[in-house]
């Protein structure tokens, strides 16, 4: 009892912070997400301590972040899917050797070792997958095409991190091994293969059966994307992943729009918990010795970002107003950056300043460039009546 007690607690702590924080930003004309990482700041462990425990609340949020890449699958076809790999991996592969030269730099010029700067530079490498996706508008005709785009770009962009992770984990381990860093990219088409199969000969087939009972598709459908990310986990990829590319099995299906519609209020319930653990999970203690190189480091990144994707977009006959457009809404760092940061508190050589630093610019970033992608395109969050479309 007194755990459910405690659970029951911590979630009305979360959610009336959260709402007195978001109203606040409403009328200061800011993101919401901002309003829910400050949350976490003031009620966490570096604030008023109400929240001590952050570890429960991110674990739950982490089903937020599967419900929402199992949405963004429901909405991208595999013909086009595949078009649009083929057309973005160079575009990927290029701007992330930009980004991390660009983090390099910032890390060696505050005097941070050369293995340290590598880790920052890999750091700023990714665009925030929840950031991108959950401003962006899912209604079907709405930016269809910058939809695919920015999928496209961070799905390629979440393989590269898997590969860093995978490294770091043996660096800690001390045991590198070539066949656990090449593992993603072998187990993949496994996934693919199983996850289609599934989804062609059995689970379509239960949706067309008995596709009138519609709490039983609502079931069914929970149970195929949490089927499907936990089979990717075991597998060796991530959760997001293999929830991915279960939405993306059936997005062809008639059912896929009643499928988003459904699913949409509990994506938005469980990432307000993954933003207020984002903010309740940071390391205030040393703050003072990295604000000036994260202030920095997150102000390159939030100018540098937009105008590399622009030009490398441009390079691939993209529009200009797209290729802006996908460069803003992936204009800042990554929440694999802030794994890639717990993963090298593990690793020798790392510093507590190094860790800190990720982590701090990481969220400069999200703060900075949800409020910019607010104000200037069209959002399921934005303050004005012009630019709000969900």
């Amino acid at each position: 009892m007194f755990e459910e007690q405690s659970i029951v607690a911590t979630l009305f702590l979360v959610f009336v912070g959260s709402a007195l924080a978001a109203t606040l930003m409403l009328y200061s004309r800011q993101a919401l997400i901002i309003g829910f990482i400050v949350a976490g700041v003031v009620l966490g462990p570096w604030g008023f301590d109400w929240v001590s425990d952050t570890r429960l609340i991110a674990a739950i949020a982490e089903v937020g972040i599967i419900f929402l890449l199992f949405l963004l699958g429901l909405d991208l076809t595999p013909q086009k899917l595949v078009v649009l790999l083929r057309q973005i991996t160079l575009v990927t592969l290029m701007t992330s050797v930009v980004f991390c030269l660009a983090g390099w730099l910032v890390a060696r010029g505050f005097g941070f070792s050369q293995f340290e700067s590598l880790l920052i530079g890999v750091a700023a490498m990714f665009s925030s997958t929840i950031i991108g996706i959950k401003l962006l508008p899912t209604t079907v005709l709405h930016h269809r095409h910058t939809g695919e785009v920015i999928i496209s770009v961070l799905l390629l962009q979440d393989l590269l991190a898997i590969v860093v992770m995978l490294g770091l984990y043996s660096l800690e381990t001390a045991s590198i091994a070539l066949l656990d860093i090449l593992r993603p990219l072998l187990v993949l088409p496994v996934l693919i293969g199983i996850a289609f199969l599934l989804g062609r000969f059995v689970l379509l087939w239960l949706l067309r059966r008995f596709d009138k009972v519609h709490e039983y598709v609502f079931l069914l459908t929970l149970a195929w994307c949490l089927g499907i990310a936990h089979l990717a986990h075991a597998l060796g990829l991530s959760h997001e992943i293999g929830a991915f590319l279960a939405g993306i099995v059936i997005a062809s299906s008639p059912i896929a729009l009643f499928i988003v519609e459904r699913l949409r209020p509990l994506r938005d319930f469980f990432l307000v918990l993954f933003f207020f653990a984002l903010g309740a999970s940071l390391d205030l203690g040393g703050i003072g010795r990295i604000a000036l190189a994260a202030a920095v480091l997150a102000a390159i990144m939030l100018v540098l970002k937009p105008v590399v994707f622009r030009f490398a977009l441009g390079r691939v006959a993209e529009t200009p107003k797209l290729a802006w457009e996908t460069g803003w809404r992936l204009g800042q760092m990554s929440e694999f950056s802030l794994l890639i940061a717990y993963l090298a508190t593990h690793v020798h050589g790392i510093g507590a300043d190094t860790v800190s630093l990720i982590q701090v610019a990481t969220v400069l970033t999200f703060i900075g460039s949800s409020s910019i992608v607010v104000l200037k395109f069209p959002t399921p969050v934005a303050v004005s009546d012009r630019l709000r479309r969900d």
